[in-house]
């Protein structure tokens, strides 16, 4: 797939942020070529000035360099909110790895959210960032879903890297994101990750906006069988299928020895312990004793 590459400039890279995962958010980028069928970030583009589809435009962001990074210390800074900081053109324009070069001994905590391998590249500059953790998004083992679903490295890759991460002594996380129901085996996955990272996220499928119906059409073409299932979760509203899935979960959880939380990453463990199951649902509508606070 072709893509349209420019450079822009940014009067600032860090944007403040109300996600619970950071105080800051910064893209790299604008855009993403990985160009991910269910991409929620999609609806950036009609800030973008782009009339071009989701995933066929990638620019790069030119900001004044961070000069004082110690004014972030303490403060949580996400890296990757709505673009992959190592998409492959990473590789060559460097602007993640610029970012990381001007925070470096600042104090700053980063969180990476990526799809990729070429985070590798930026292993030893990563470690020198107290309590850094990285994230991959895994929501398949099978390489023809995934194929189907993103034009990003294979899932192998992706818990490769983890797996090297995790060795070096980084908090590494394991995304699986989204839940496609009846499609994604998240039991299968915990089983291949629980060794390689320090936390296990778990995001349901939400369908919203201009991608709801390509995926619906997606299922509809796939997996016509699981279509009755789809709209009842997205047409009707019912969310029986996730308090079922969610009772799953924490029975295989305990019976593998693992902790299953709701809405809350904020356990922390020693490197080499094994990880926590964290439920981002976010079903306020099932489980509102559930919520933090």
């Amino acid at each position: 797939m072709d893509v349209i590459v420019k450079p822009i400039g940014t009067k600032s890279v860090l944007s403040k942020s109300n996600l619970p995962v950071g105080d800051y958010s910064v893209n790299p980028y604008v855009g993403c070529p990985h160009a991910c069928k269910y991409c929620y970030a999609s609806f950036m583009k009609r800030f973008t000035g782009h009339p071009e589809p989701w995933g066929t435009f990638l620019d790069v962001k030119y900001w004044p360099e961070i000069k004082h990074p110690e004014r972030y210390a303490g403060k949580g800074v996400f890296i990757g909110s709505v673009t992959d900081p190592y998409n492959p053109y990473e590789e060559t324009y460097g602007r993640t790895r610029a970012l990381l070069e001007q925070l470096q001994g600042g104090g700053a905590q980063i969180s990476i959210a990526t799809k990729s391998d070429l985070v590798l590249r930026d292993l030893e500059l990563i470690k020198t960032f107290p309590g850094a953790r990285v994230s991959w998004s895994i929501n398949t083992l099978d390489e023809s879903f995934r194929s189907d679903m993103d034009e990003a490295v294979s899932i192998e890759r992706r818990l490769e890297a983890m797996q090297t991460f995790h060795a070096a002594g980084i908090r590494t996380t394991c995304f699986i994101s989204p839940i496609f129901p009846g499609v994604t085996d998240v039991r299968e996955i915990i089983a291949q990750v629980q060794e390689r990272c320090n936390l296990i996220w778990l995001e349901n499928l939400n369908l919203r906006g201009g991608y709801k119906s390509v995926v619906m059409e997606y299922i509809r073409r796939k997996h016509p069988s699981l279509l009755p299932l789809y709209e009842e979760i997205y047409h009707q509203g019912d969310l029986g299928y996730w308090r079922l899935l969610d009772a799953d979960l924490q029975a295989y959880a305990a019976e593998i020895g693992l902790d299953y939380v709701t809405n809350d990453d904020s356990m922390t463990r020693a490197i080499d312990a094994p990880p926590v199951i964290v439920n981002f649902f976010y079903h306020e509508r099932i489980k509102k004793s559930a919520r933090k606070g």
